[in-house]
């Protein structure tokens, strides 16, 4: 599936840009190929229970509910900054759970800084104890994606530009969890330091507030950190499961 992506559409919707060259206002302008393939043995599995990945960029977010960066840590120190929001659907503005509609989907979005954002005064800040990220290969879900409405996926410029068009993203489930695997081959441009991918999943369920249920691997370690979550509800149905 080819599909032509605008500029002006990522510029509304992602507040993260990377800082490699082509960044994702340039590559927005090229025609690129559907992403959400694998050439990897490594990305095999998660291909065998893949979702069909949407495209952040292709569509408009109504309202935030709040936004937070946290670090992505283990016993050694911190890999990844994860800044995460929510957002109720277009036109609905400001967005509120208390006072929104049955049946209003919130959209879940994670932005995943390998290394840390660069601003001191969020998540890692000033404390980096992790080397630089070389190869980053996966985020996901920890715990169970509670509401999962069955549409997830990430902006799709973002990794081309920090991949290139090698650049293969699968969303799969995982015993009731999401994962997003990125793949990018033995050689060239990684998933790597300073650049930022951002994902996203949607859900009936609001925000319940933070919950380490977020993971990042790279480098063959896993990092955990934590991000906007719901709560689970009886009777709200989880895609997933």
């Amino acid at each position: 599936m080819r599909k032509l992506i605008s500029a002006s559409a990522l510029a509304l919707a992602l507040a993260a840009c990377s800082d490699r060259d082509p960044s994702p206002r340039e590559v927005g302008d090229q025609e690129v190929t559907d992403l959400n393939r694998v050439d990897s043995d490594g990305a095999a599995d998660a291909a065998a229970k893949a979702l069909t990945a949407g495209d952040l960029t292709e569509f408009t977010l109504g309202g935030r509910i709040e936004e937070k960066t946290q670090a992505m840590r283990n016993s050694a120190g911190n890999f990844a900054d994860l800044r995460s929001f929510v957002a109720c659907p277009k036109g609905m503005d400001p967005c509120d759970p208390a006072t929104a509609p049955a049946g209003t989907v919130y959209t879940y979005v994670m932005v995943v800084y390998p290394g840390g954002d660069n601003d001191e005064s969020t998540g890692i800040g000033a404390n980096n104890t992790a080397s630089d990220i070389e190869r980053a290969t996966s985020f996901r879900m920890v715990m169970p994606a509670h509401g999962f409405t069955g549409n997830a996926g990430y902006a799709k410029p973002e990794a081309l530009a920090a991949i290139g068009r090698k650049a293969d993203v699968v969303v799969s489930c995982d015993a009731g969890k999401l994962v997003w695997t990125v793949s990018a081959g033995d050689g060239g441009d990684q998933w790597e330091q300073k650049e930022p991918l951002t994902f996203y999943w949607q859900s009936t369920l609001p925000p319940a507030g933070l919950a380490p249920a977020y993971a990042f691997d790279a480098d063959s370690t896993e990092a955990i950190g934590s991000g906007l979550y719901p709560a689970a509800r009886q009777g709200v149905k989880n895609a997933c499961t």
